[in-house]
């Protein structure tokens, strides 16, 4: 791939996203299963439904440039998830797995957040306004969602897993 302007960088960004949200949404079942904090399943059953919109929403954006949704493999992405996916496999007292899944989850916060951001600033650069509102919706949901994190994390599940140190 070549990128010889803004716009071939919004658009490649914009696949790595898209791709991003399909492993999301293929990784998330997998963590609702092995939760066990109710406010924790919860919110990551909240999320799993949010990150489908967030797929859906990309498509409306590639739709706006005529262009087909296609995911490009997201690299990125796929090391947070399996560095997610190994720490599912540890034999674990339930709270401090509960601990580990939020900072995997809040792992794949952080990368979304960095690239939503990206590509909503381009999107504005570029004159895109419509899209970069799409862009910055889905920006804030997924600030929500690590301050969910933040707060489940904070109120309970550290506090608990913080207990188990003997």
């Amino acid at each position: 791939m070549k990128l010889q302007s803004l716009f071939d960088l919004y658009r490649a960004e914009l696949h790595d996203l898209y791709d991003s949200e399909r492993q999301i949404i293929k990784a998330l079942p997998k963590m609702i299963e092995r939760a066990s904090a109710p406010e924790l399943v919860k919110a990551l059953k909240d999320h799993l439904e949010q990150t489908q919109l967030h797929a859906n929403r990309l498509e409306d954006v590639f739709d706006m440039h005529s262009e087909k949704a296609s995911p490009d493999t997201c690299e990125g992405m796929a090391g947070i998830i399996k560095e997610g996916n190994d720490l599912l496999k540890v034999d674990a007292v339930n709270v401090v797995r509960d601990a580990a899944l939020i900072s995997a989850a809040q792992r794949i916060e952080h990368y979304e957040i960095a690239v939503y951001g990206c590509v909503r600033t381009y999107a504005e650069q570029l004159g895109f306004d419509r899209a970069a509102r799409i862009l910055q919706q889905t920006l804030g949901e997924e600030e929500e969602m690590d301050r969910t994190l933040t707060s489940i994390a904070q109120s309970r599940v550290n506090v608990d897993a913080a207990k188990t140190a003997g």
